[in-house]
């Protein structure tokens, strides 16, 4: 009976050290700097493939609001300065990827795209339109997502 214990034990401690963890966070964007952007996105997916190259996994979030919107419109190049216009491409390119290679949950502010004179019908399909990203930021804080703003 002993032996069984001692086993059992053994197998439930070896499966609890052999589970992967997770790692949660919401990335916050309100950054102006197209450069600065295009770098975070970058970052954003180099770091999930870090993760999973350890055998962990990777649960992430976005949420953009201020001068950041312009990623999520399909029409950028009708509001950031032609100095831009390339940075931004860049940056919407590796934002595509998050969401369709790494599962990114992207949530862009309401209040951010009507400010910035974005219209709703155009940004990229798969990002979710919210009232008020902050409060979005702060649902996944509160859900244990740790914060890493780009300003």
């Amino acid at each position: 009976m002993m032996k069984i214990f001692k086993t059992v034990l053994f197998i439930t401690l070896l499966s609890i050290s052999l589970e992967a963890k997770e790692y949660k966070a919401v990335f916050d964007c309100s950054s102006g700097d197209a450069d600065f952007i295009k770098s975070r996105m970058w970052l954003i997916g180099k770091t999930a493939d870090m993760i999973k190259a350890k055998g962990d996994k990777s649960t992430f979030a976005l949420t953009i609001h201020g001068k950041c919107t312009a990623i999520t419109s399909k029409d950028y190049d009708m509001i950031v300065d032609e100095k831009d216009i390339e940075a931004t491409k860049k940056a919407q390119e590796h934002l595509i990827k998050l969401i369709k290679e790494k599962d990114v949950k992207t949530t862009v502010c309401a209040m951010s795209l009507a400010s910035n004179s974005i219209e709703e019908d155009s940004i990229l399909e798969s990002i979710k339109i919210s009232p008020n990203s902050f409060l979005d930021t702060i649902e996944y804080q509160n859900s244990g997502y740790a914060i890493m703003t780009f300003k």
